[in-house]
């Protein structure tokens, strides 16, 4: 976890999972790189913003950083509309003890992201989980949630970096550095 710049209630804060992901970014505003996974990047989010009180929060979290396609023709950069928690089975536990401890979180228009702690690599998990979203993540419901337990705003901005496939690994690789461009790109068309 490393914060870079300086957290101002007045702009966004940019939270990424890894270096490579903010490398292209060309910002001013304050970027926090959480490290891999929902576990790294909701302690990040709750261990950076949790002590302040709400008035030096930032104006929101744009979470931004790299998507699987689950489905064939997918590309570019996405504001996502609502994600979901993909490896944990919510719903089953509401049967055990009476709520969902995963609900799936709504954020406005815009495709779906699944966010879990595997990293789709073969056809039969892609095909699966394409039957509830069209990307996948490692950080990103993770992130949201923090976030709204804080009561701040949040967006989630992904661009496809892979096809959630068996080649998703070295795909990822040599397409980071490319995809921080283009999520730059797009957070310069906001004016930051």
């Amino acid at each position: 976890m490393e914060l870079l710049g300086t957290i101002d209630p007045t702009l966004p804060l940019v939270v990424v999972a890894v270096d490579l992901e903010a490398k292209e970014l060309q910002t001013s505003l304050p970027i926090l790189i959480t490290g891999v996974g929902k576990i790294a990047s909701g302690h990040a989010v709750l261990a950076t913003l949790g002590p302040l009180a709400p008035t030096q929060r930032p104006a929101m979290v744009l979470n931004m950083g790299t998507a699987g396609a689950l489905i064939d023709g997918i590309s570019g950069t996405h504001l996502i509309g609502r994600v979901l928690q993909h490896d944990l089975d919510g719903l089953a536990i509401e049967a055990l003890v009476g709520h969902n401890p995963t609900p799936d979180l709504m954020l406005g228009d815009g495709p779906t992201l699944a966010t879990g702690d595997r990293f789709i690599a073969t056809e039969s998990e892609r095909r699966a989980l394409a039957q509830r979203a069209q990307l996948v993540d490692m950080e990103g419901y993770a992130v949201a949630r923090a976030a709204m337990a804080l009561g701040v705003e949040v967006a989630l901005v992904k661009h496809v970096s892979d096809n959630a496939n068996e080649a998703a690994s070295l795909t990822w690789a040599q397409s980071v550095t490319a995809c921080s461009h283009h999520l730059g790109t797009w957070l310069a068309g906001q004016g930051y």
